[in-house]
């Protein structure tokens, strides 16, 4: 089985940004996205061009064109959010997002109608129907298949670094998970979803698509859902590893890291280095690690078991791409990231809100819903460091997901 791949400008951006639509009275997850969407569509189109239908109809995906720079993405998808924001404002309805909402039961959402939902539903039962979940995913270009699968495995040393820093997921149903990021883990429970196997090349991963599809597992390359994977059908590298973020800084930060990565290990390629391969072992623990802790992770960085907090190797991280995210123009997008770790991941936020509010999660929506339109905060808030404890029930206290 050959997988064409269609090559893109090297570095090039696409980003998708999943938005939850909430009911402004109640707080709640609400369907709406089948009115917005053919609202907005335009006269003649099969869809709009930039917000598109997800799998439950209390979300819309806001995605970008092919961007050069990670300003035009953000400015591609403020423009978009603006026109679903104003169609959602005349329901009554807000956005935001995070990657769960804190208090919504997946079990009261209604499944887009769209055929590929309705069978993924079908196929998948309870593993689909659960995925209230919201993410951030960022596509950089690369021009040939060669390069894809050597920077998808390296990229996969710094899955830690990105859910660490995009973790919003710490509540479920009205309960603290007590995870950074509960969505990576729901996420997981999908039979192609979480980290991708380490091939060894693209004729390896066309050998590994086509037994999947043989053998019906799947009917094409997009139910594939690795944390990093390649795209042939856009010529891209993918990262799906993040949390859904709250703040366009935030997403703008993510891309440029995105960015930066592909186009050094780009760079490396054409050099004539190996790119590396992280152990297995190492990966899935590190992931583990930065969805249980997010910023407060010790991760391992090394074969030899070595560990360094995950805010420094962000931190260190930043530093080594400032050389490439000069020459990409996004240098300012990736200073943000030091924004963040001052005032807290989304995670820490809303904790720290819970706490301020005696556990009032509408409060925490209230929030997110402020962060989205106003942009990220300039001051960390109360609570929001490793000692913030919000009085919201916990796994110990919950029956079935719900507050016992």
């Amino acid at each position: 089985m050959q997988i064409p791949f269609r090559s893109s400008e090297r570095a090039s951006l696409g980003v998708e940004w999943e938005l939850q639509l909430v009911d402004l009275q109640t707080r709640q997850l609400t369907a709406g996205a089948v009115e917005i969407l053919e609202e907005l569509r335009p006269e003649g189109a099969e869809e709009h061009p930039r917000a598109k239908h997800e799998l439950l109809q209390s979300t819309i995906e806001v995605i970008t064109g092919v961007c050069g720079t990670v300003a035009e993405a953000k400015a591609d998808l403020a423009g978009t959010v603006a026109e679903v924001q104003a169609a959602a404002a005349r329901r009554g309805l807000g956005l935001m997002c995070a990657g769960t909402h804190p208090i919504t039961d997946w079990q009261t959402q209604q499944i887009s109608p769209k055929e590929r939902y309705q069978q993924l539903v079908e196929r998948m039962q309870w593993l689909a129907r659960r995925l209230q979940i919201f993410g951030v995913h960022v596509h950089v270009g690369v021009r040939s298949p060669g390069k894809a699968i050597p920077i998808v495995n390296a990229l996969t040393q710094y899955v830690p670094h990105f859910l660490a820093l995009s973790a919003s997921s710490p509540f479920w149903v009205g309960c603290d998970t007590g995870l950074a990021s509960a969505r990576s883990k729901v996420f997981e429970g999908m039979p192609t979803a979480g980290l991708p196997y380490q091939l060894s090349g693209w004729e390896r991963f066309e050998e590994y698509m086509e037994t999947l599809i043989s053998t019906r597992a799947i009917e094409s390359v997009r139910e594939v859902w690795w944390d990093v994977r390649p795209h042939p059908d856009f010529g891209t590298v993918e990262l799906r590893i993040c949390d859904g973020l709250p703040t366009l800084d935030e997403v703008g930060a993510v891309a440029a890291l995105s960015q930066c990565l592909v186009e050094q290990f780009d760079t490396q390629l054409d050099r004539g280095y190996t790119l590396p391969v992280p152990a297995s072992w190492v990966l899935r623990e590190n992931k583990w690690r930065a969805a249980r802790y997010g910023l407060d992770a010790d991760v391992v960085v090394d074969d030899k078991g070595t560990v360094l907090p995950v805010r420094q190797a962000i931190a260190d991280l930043v530093e080594e791409l400032e050389p490439t995210a000069r020459r990409l123009g996004c240098e300012a997008e990736l200073a943000d990231v030091h924004r963040i770790l001052a005032v807290g991941a989304s995670y820490q936020r809303q904790r720290a809100v819970a706490a301020a509010t005696g556990g009032d999660l509408t409060a925490v929506v209230d929030g997110l819903l402020a962060e989205l339109r106003d942009g990220l905060p300039t001051q960390p808030l109360p609570g929001s460091g490793p000692t913030g404890t919000p009085p919201v029930p916990g796994p110990a206290q919950c029956a079935g997901g719900h507050a016992a």
